[in-house]
């Protein structure tokens, strides 16, 4: 078993030198780490192509015999060295970035396959440790840990050297090989644990700050800038220049994608939109991971049992677990805006200065970026559920971003793609429907915005395919979304908590709605109808006896009817004071709204004496009490068409002075995390990676989320919706009195 079975013999010496290198690299015999056949195996411009069979049978060659040579250990310290070299050696020549990508490339392969098929839950298996008796060169330290080694120096080769046609394969790969290293995560379950084994993670979390703080500006570089690889060909590639050889691993494009050998690809599908970009979405992909993992470590307290006075007061331990802070996160949040155009962007981008990363006693280094760019990248890719989530992370924790994005007069930059996609909601994920409601009602906590998106007149939205909107506010269409989307949510999602987030959402705009169109303005009052319809259905069930059976929903989860009844109660309320919020404090800008009321009054009589609403509705029927008794008073030549009771309203809301109106409180929703985030965002960020990068990975290994059974057991892995009960749902609305 020293190595792979032999395939019929090449003609090439270069070929037959490759076969004996990877079969003695997977066999039983151990090289030294001083050994020549490093060298050789990582310089070898292999162009040997294997079947998936014989690829299955090196990789578990390699984890038996793992134990015994530590040969994975062993490159990854080369790699480790490779990436030392690289960066210290300013341009350096072609066979430094080879030998590096080499290095990633099959460290890449052989780590995957013992994390997928690991049987212990320590992925003992890796074996990232040398053998006592191990010879080491006198400048290695014995005693330092090769996965905080490692991870020191991917991170600080991404982090300090330039995206160039030069650097920029071996930066795709080192982002790949990044995805490998924290897929341990896929093994832990969906509740982060101190159990949990996370090496690699660990590792890069470790990192000194201003490393941190380098690479997480480099990943949003990546994003903005989107470098492309120079070509779809290896041997265009300058470091593969050398006698014509092709390097190793037959690259076409990207080395993880094109030899066989390793089981998973990272090409882009050839259906992808015009705006993906290879090595920008590998690095959002993995900053993502990075700045959503949590670290749950045990803290041991001495407590004293006092439940029985009379017995001895000895000490016994008590247990407590807590989450380390997340450097990559704070990180995300210390980011600001540099202030330059894209022009400057380019420079940074080609020049990182270390000046670029300033130091702040109390929160760490501040990672200066340009806020314009990131906020047009983010316009542009929003269509995206991976742009999504960033976006959410930084109006959420970066109170600069969203201050910037909150001042941009180009609002729809960002807003009219969120809205198409809201639009789409049937194609749509529904965790990706509920971060974008998040992030609208993160924007709606604002009140100048809730002001400007009324003000930004949009000439059309050839989207929007059920009527035809000519001149319609930004904010008009914003409403006519939401409260589309309420309607799907009705029909087909009946989720509680997107209901709320919707309805939260429009609460905040109403007091500064300003010339609603008719078609949003009409809107608003059949939101009232459709959820007193399915108010009225419960009522009937009570009345007919029923308040004591459970109820079942189309999904399958069970709610108890009285629950639900006070469910829609609180939400035809909410309605009713978003009514009465726009004809409290904008009456006048908003003559439509009155028509839509008049229009459809009848609606409102069931409710009249309901002891919640009574007072809200005499708000609204003091409104149509004062226009229709002065259009009953009003002589009128022909009938009323239209054109003519607006107009009336519009003369008369000069006239308004809201006498006998009652002032409420104005509601105020605001948006606050769960306490345990990360066991909604673990999940769904390796959710989203997967399904995006075409990283497979053994389903029967994977305990993060469940996932459907496939004949091959290798995923690519496709959305799920979180059910009723997902922990997306358990994201909280919180209510300003």
């Amino acid at each position: 078993m020293g190595a792979v079975p032999s395939t019929p013999r090449h003609t090439s010496t270069t070929a037959e030198t490759a076969e004996y290198l990877i079969g003695t690299f997977v066999g039983e015999k151990s090289f030294p780490l001083a050994s020549d056949f490093w060298q050789k195996l990582l310089e070898l411009p292999l162009t040997l192509r294997w079947s998936s069979y014989r690829v299955q049978q090196a990789c578990e060659l390699f984890a038996q015999n793992n134990h015994h040579t530590r040969h994975l250990a062993k490159i990854l310290i080369h790699l480790s060295w490779c990436l030392q070299e690289a960066v210290r050696t300013s341009g350096a020549p072609s066979v430094v970035y080879l030998k590096a990508i080499n290095a990633v490339y099959f460290s890449s392969v052989f780590l995957k396959y013992i994390i997928e098929n690991s049987q212990s839950d320590n992925i003992e298996e890796l074996c990232l440790s040398l053998l006592e008796n191990e010879p080491v060169p006198k400048d290695f330290m014995t005693d330092q840990r090769i996965e905080n080694l490692l991870m020191h120096n991917v991170l600080t080769f991404l982090g300090s050297i330039d995206v160039s046609p030069t650097t920029s394969l071996l930066h795709q790969e080192l982002l790949n090989f990044m995805l490998v290293v924290m897929s341990t995560q896929l093994l832990s379950g969906p509740t982060p644990g101190p159990k949990d084994v996370n090496p690699f993670l660990d590792a890069a979390m470790s990192q000194e700050s201003l490393l941190v703080s380098s690479v997480v500006r480099r990943l949003l570089l990546n994003y903005i800038m989107r470098p492309r690889l120079p070509s779809s060909t290896a041997a265009s590639y300058s470091i593969f220049s050398e006698e014509n050889q092709p390097g190793v691993l037959q690259r076409v494009g990207s080395a993880a994608a094109n030899f066989v050998l390793l089981p998973f690809n990272y090409l882009v599908n050839s259906n992808s939109e015009g705006s993906r970009n290879q090595l920008a979405d590998c690095s959002l992909h993995v900053l993502l991971v990075l700045i959503h993992y949590h670290k749950c470590v045990v803290s041991d307290e001495s407590i004293t049992d006092r439940s029985d006075d009379s017995a001895s007061t000895d000490p016994v331990s008590k247990v407590n677990t807590y989450f380390t802070v997340n450097p990559y996160s704070k990180a995300l949040e210390n980011a600001r805006d540099i202030e330059y155009g894209i022009g400057e962007c380019v420079r940074i981008l080609l020049a990182v200065d270390r000046a670029d990363i300033e130091g702040n006693a109390q929160n760490g280094p501040v990672v200066r970026l340009p806020f314009a760019s990131l906020f047009d990248t983010l316009g542009m890719c929003l269509a995206d559920e991976t742009a999504v989530l960033l976006l959410y992370s930084l109006v959420q924790g970066n109170s600069d971003f969203l201050e910037y994005v909150l001042v941009r007069t180009d609002l729809d930059t960002l807003l009219m793609p969120i809205l198409e996609t809201l639009y789409s909601a049937s194609r749509r994920t529904s965790n990706q429907i509920y971060m974008l409601l998040i992030i609208l009602l993160i924007l709606s906590q604002d009140s100048s915005f809730n002001a400007s998106i009324h003000k930004m007149i949009l000439p059309g939205v050839p989207w929007y395919k059920e009527h035809l909107l000519h001149q319609t506010s930004l904010g008009s269409l914003m409403v006519i979304i939401l409260i589309r989307t309420v309607q799907y949510n009705l029909s087909k999602l009946r989720d509680v908590y997107l209901h709320t987030t919707c309805l939260a959402t429009l609460a905040n705009m109403a007091p500064h709605v300003h010339r609603s169109s008719a078609y949003a303005s009409q809107r608003l009052v059949s939101l009232f109808y459709m959820l007193s319809r399915k108010y009225n259905k419960l009522v009937e069930l009570r009345d007919n006896k029923l308040q004591t059976k459970a109820i079942s929903t189309g999904d399958g989860l069970v709610e108890d009817m009285s629950a639900e009844l006070q469910i829609y109660t609180d939400f035809l309320r909410i309605v009713l004071e978003i009514l009465n919020a726009i004809l409290t404090y904008a009456l006048p800008r908003n003559p439509e709204v009155v028509y839509a009321i008049m229009h459809r009054q009848e609606v409102f009589q069931p409710f009249k004496s309901h002891p919640r609403f009574a007072e809200l509705l005499e708000n609204i029927y003091n409104v149509l009490d004062f226009f229709n008794s002065r259009m009953d008073a009003q002589r009128m030549d022909g009938e009323w068409s239209v054109e003519k009771v607006l107009l009336f309203i519009i003369n008369n809301c000069r006239s308004w002075r809201g006498e006998g109106m009652k002032m409420f409180t104005q509601l105020h929703f605001s948006y606050e995390q769960e306490s345990h985030p990360e066991e909604f965002f673990i999940p769904y960020v390796w959710q989203l990676v997967l399904s995006r990068c075409g990283f497979s990975f053994n389903a029967d290994a994977i305990t993060l989320f469940p996932v459907g059974m496939h004949a091959n057991k290798e995923i690519y892995y496709d959305e799920m919706n979180t059910n009723q009960s997902g922990e997306l749902n358990e994201q909280r609305v919180q209510f300003d009195p």
